[in-house]
């Protein structure tokens, strides 16, 4: 009997060491740092909130990756509103050399992401596609040179540390279930205008050598118009419209960033 017993142990032994193996590699020993805008902060998700105007959520996806992952530090710097100049003058002080992880969401709003829609919701279709070149053009010619400036200061902080940027999602489903509202030709034009933001980020944040995740792919068929919503529409109070709520950061967002820190 009592042979059976020993082996049943060595079984159980080598299940624990297993499992063991198949942890994140040195998760708990990360210093994760999370910078950005509303999207990373998780306006959106309906709270509770934190940092007052800044709006840090518990259900933003760095909390989310912090409580699933228990990294040895977790610094939540992103803010509501953030520009690339707010990264560099506030939230780079986050950073340090032991710093071994980095994820930010910046550039919608230097490009003009509320004015857009804002734009979009009071005018015509003209008016509309209009300011969305307007953004476009900036887009491609103002921000790669404002990315490169807190990608740059991100590396002088930070040397050693991984660095993922996380895109934005297409807004809308089009044609979609949405009977009200913007037209498909406003609804087509803002959704060219991510597919812009989408291309400049990734090219800037490769040269930077900084690993992109472009979210759009994992937000197809969970757009506004959609079934199955991963982004509010227009919502009271107001600062929560066009945002990731909780599931577009737990199902969205949060699945794409373990996908590749593991």
């Amino acid at each position: 009997m009592r042979r059976p017993f020993r082996v049943l142990l060595c079984l159980a032994a080598t299940a624990v060491g297993l499992t063991t193996l198949s942890a994140p590699a040195n998760a708990a020993a990360e210093n994760y740092v999370a910078l950005g805008d509303s999207y990373s902060s998780g306006v959106g998700t309906g709270g509770p909130y934190s940092g007052g105007g800044c709006k840090r959520s518990t259900g933003a996806y760095p909390q989310l990756w912090a409580n699933s992952h228990r990294p040895a530090s977790f610094q939540f710097a992103a803010c509501s509103g953030a520009v690339t100049a707010d990264v560099l003058n506030s939230q780079i002080n986050s950073l340090s050399a032991s710093t071994s992880l980095v994820t930010i969401s910046i550039g919608g709003n230097d490009a003009g992401f509320v004015d857009v829609i804002t734009t979009c919701t009071l005018n015509g279709d003209s008016t509309c596609v209009n300011r969305v070149e307007q953004g476009k053009t900036f887009a491609r010619n103002t921000l790669p040179g404002r990315l490169d400036n807190v990608y740059k200061a991100i590396k002088q902080k930070s040397p050693s540390a991984r660095v993922v940027v996380l895109g934005y999602p297409r807004f809308y489903k089009v044609p979609g279930s949405c009977s009200v509202g913007l037209s498909d030709t406003k609804r087509s034009a803002i959704n060219s205008g991510a597919d812009v933001l989408a291309e400049v980020t990734a090219q800037r944040a490769a040269a930077a050598g900084f690993r992109f995740v472009d979210i759009r792919s994992a937000w197809t068929g969970h757009e506004i118009c959609s079934g199955d919503l991963w982004l509010n529409s227009l919502t009271w109070p107001v600062d929560e419209s066009y945002h990731p709520n909780k599931n577009g950061q737990s199902r969205g967002y949060l699945p794409a960033l373990n996908a590749v820190t593991g």
